[in-house]
């Protein structure tokens, strides 16, 4: 902005002086009072200064508004300098709240396998290839892996190599031995349970729980007849191409938002969502749950067993001891990590324990549970007692009956608008 005019206050641009003589020259050439010598003096409008004739009064008034120039100037060139400084700060937080934000969207890609680092195969052969550095494995194990790892994924099978079979026979015979605590125990209909490999580890416990969830299905002959498409355990890759099918039919759209409508490749974490929608279009009922915040004291989830309990004895609510149920087993999702339910005990005190498979646990620790053991200490793999699930929220995904066709459309519908229900 142009240095303002002392005198009217309008921008007079870079020539001040000459608007000053030219507006107000008036001003400056009226003389003063006389001297005793009959001399007229000049008065400086600005400081009231006097001037014995009218060339010394212009030039001291130019002197002065060659000073007003100068400040405002100066002021303007403040002015503009800090707010120049302040455009550069701004800048410069902008950017580099943009690059922690890039950082952190990089680090949640990476933390939920979106990063584009390639899926199940390429972490398989990778972690095998490692192997081979550190010794643990020789050149021809690794091409022998490696075969039969690309004959699985070439026909959308799990080849097994992961699977325990058997635990919920063994758990019913050792319960119906045990004679300390236990008043009651529900059980689900077989369970395999399934870990985690070199392909999926870190990131396949979705995967797994239900691999783990569909070999129970395929067992019972409630839901088998319904599931003729998928008469094996499917394999990791292949799931997540079922997810995508389930999308393409329009289960979740927002759901399918959050990975680009992609799975397949990928090392993408699935969660409850996720298992609903595969489960609900191969046409198995089911319905997913939220227990979104703690119901009883030192963050504790009691409604959370309440819910399984009547889950597990509706239908079977006979006084015998051990009760080995059609029901298939429950998924469990809590932040960062998912696990199976398929049992349920009540102490008798009236506790109640959770029986859980973990994909983190290997086949090793599994098939200890085969064995029969007196003191039941191998159990502890599976218990988990109210005060061990702390977790702020969980959900669960439960099975129970099977959907006609307008049913499952009803539900893709549904689905598109809510997916869960919260307990209060």
């Amino acid at each position: 902005a142009p240095p303002a005019c002392p005198f009217c206050g309008e921008a007079a641009g870079r020539e001040l002086q000459e608007h000053v003589w030219e507006r107000h020259g008036h001003l400056l050439g009226a003389p003063g009072t006389d001297t005793e010598n009959g001399e007229q003096l000049y008065e400086c409008p600005i400081c009231s200064l006097t001037c014995t004739n009218i060339q010394i009064l212009e030039e001291h008034v130019n002197l002065h508004l060659e000073e007003h120039s100068f400040s405002e100037g100066g002021h303007i060139r403040d002015l503009e300098l800090a707010q120049q400084l302040q455009t550069e700060e701004d800048k410069w937080q902008r950017s580099q709240e943009e690059r922690r934000e890039r950082e952190e969207f990089k680090k949640l890609q990476r933390q939920y396998g979106l990063d584009n680092s390639g899926g199940y195969k390429q972490q398989f052969l990778k972690n095998m290839e490692r192997e081979v550095d550190r010794g643990r494995m020789q050149p021809f194990e690794y091409h022998k892996r490696k075969a039969d790892m690309m004959e699985s994924l070439a026909f959308g099978i799990d080849d097994g190599k992961t699977k325990t079979s058997g635990v919920i026979e063994a758990l019913c015979k050792y319960y119906q031995n045990e004679n300390k605590d236990v008043r009651h125990v529900w059980l689900s209909a077989g369970v395999d349970h399934f870990h985690s490999s070199l392909g999926d580890r870190g990131w396949g416990c979705g995967y797994r729980n239900f691999q783990m969830l569909l070999s129970s299905l395929l067992q019972n002959s409630l839901y088998r007849d319904w599931l003729r498409d998928t008469t094996l355990i499917p394999s990791i890759p292949k799931i997540q191409s079922m997810i995508e099918d389930a999308w393409r039919e329009g289960f979740d759209p927002h759901g399918a938002s959050h990975f680009n409508n992609r799975l397949h490749g990928s090392k993408a974490w699935i969660g409850a969502c996720e298992i609903y929608s595969l489960l609900t279009s191969l046409r198995m009922k089911c319905q997913i749950i939220d227990f979104h915040k703690p119901t009883g004291p030192m963050g504790t989830h009691p409604r959370l067993f309440e819910w399984i309990l009547h889950y597990y004895s509706t239908g079977n609510e006979g006084g015998a001891k051990v009760v080995c149920t059609s029901k298939p087993p429950i998924y469990l999702q809590h932040q960062g990590h998912s696990r199976t339910v398929v049992g349920i005990e009540e102490k008798k005190n009236r506790s109640l324990c959770l029986l859980l498979f973990d994909p983190g646990c290997s086949s090793q620790e599994m098939q200890k549970l085969l064995k029969q053991n007196s003191d039941g200490t191998n159990l502890k793999l599976l218990r988990k007692f109210m005060g061990s699930l702390k977790e702020k929220q969980y959900q669960i995904v439960a099975v129970d009956g099977v959907l006609s066709l307008e049913e499952k459309a009803a539900r893709c519908r549904a689905s598109q608008v809510l997916t869960s229900e919260k307990i209060p």
